[in-house]
């Protein structure tokens, strides 16, 4: 009973409009003191006047902490300190969207793209749910949404290859599919070569829906490149660049990968941040509904006899305006 009501509990605290938070970062913990390091791996979302912030927290090897206590966090919005009233962690299921290149440029990746779907699919929570887009010259949904991860992998195998790259549609008609999804939590993981040459979004379209959803997106790039470096304003970079800048626009992470070997490790690791997060939440001494963009910090104290650690957050949110 007691799981039941946290379930619940959690469920309530994540129903609610989706905030679209424009910067992103990371804060390292060694005592008491915290920095900005890296990318946001979270959304966040309110809930009438609770805000509601996801964090994972990880060690320098990108492995999850858990055992933490509500103690260890200090949470700041326009570096006033807030009280956090909501305080948790869960192993809930996902909602993943697959988001599979299947264009030209892809042929000589085919077996390596597969089989990170199939590690993707192997490593999921029994409840999990998937769908899959395939896109080459158009994005297609291939398999609705479904538990059944057989399913997922037969419509992966017969996939035929073929045509230009519309990447950026195919994004989209993932965040859209994703509205229909049972989880609360909800995630695409694109297996492409990040070189898109035929999506017919405009650019003010595509950057406002990626930026408006509640969608944390992963890339798993498989591509010889080792460089993926760009601005999010250069709307059609190639490669490595755009599939970074989709991710972390959205607080997730590109994973680079040119060897077989590599996949099980990164699958892993996608499929352990996905469901191991800390969940806080606080009411915001600022009641003001103006609409207005307002910065979120956080701060972790190592407790005695833990590495060194890196928390993971979206850094923003619009107030509400009603």
């Amino acid at each position: 009973m007691e799981r039941l009501e946290k379930e619940l509990l959690l469920t309530l605290l994540f129903v609610g409009l989706s905030i679209p938070g424009l910067a992103q970062g990371t804060a390292e913990a060694e005592g008491s003191a915290s920095r900005d390091i890296g990318h946001a791996l979270t959304n966040i979302k309110v809930h009438s006047d609770l805000v509601v912030i996801p964090v994972t927290v990880t060690d320098g090897k990108g492995r999850v902490v858990a055992g933490l206590q509500k103690e260890q966090f200090e949470l700041y919005e326009d570096k006033v300190q807030q009280a956090i009233t909501q305080f948790d962690t869960e192993d809930a299921p996902v909602s993943i969207g697959v988001i599979f290149d299947a264009s030209d440029s892809m042929q000589p990746r085919m077996r390596q793209a597969r089989a990170a779907v199939n590690e993707l699919l192997d490593h999921a929570n029994r409840q999990d749910e998937f769908f899959l887009v395939r896109f080459s010259t158009r994005a297609d949904l291939t398999c609705p949404l479904t538990t059944d991860r057989e399913e997922v992998r037969q419509r992966m195998e017969s996939l035929e290859v073929g045509g230009s790259t519309a990447l950026l549609d195919a994004v989209l008609m993932g965040i859209d599919q994703l509205k229909q999804a049972h989880h609360t939590r909800k995630a695409l993981v694109i297996v492409s070569d990040g070189e898109d040459n035929s999506s017919h979004i405009a650019e003010s379209r595509f950057r406002d829906m990626v930026k408006e959803s509640d969608v944390l997106i992963y890339a798993i790039g498989i591509t010889d490149s080792n460089s993926f470096t760009g601005n999010f304003n250069n709307y059609r970079p190639t490669g490595s660049a755009l599939l970074n800048e989709i991710a972390t626009e959205t607080g997730g992470r590109l994973f680079q990968v040119s060897k077989l070997k590599q996949l099980p490790e990164v699958t892993a690791t996608i499929g352990s941040w996905l469901r191991s997060q800390y969940v806080l939440g606080y009411v915001s001494s600022n009641d003001e509904r103006n609409g207005r963009y307002r910065k979120i910090q956080l701060k972790l104290t190592r407790p005695k006899g833990y590495p060194k650690l890196h928390a993971s957050w979206r850094l923003g949110y619009y107030a509400p305006t009603e």
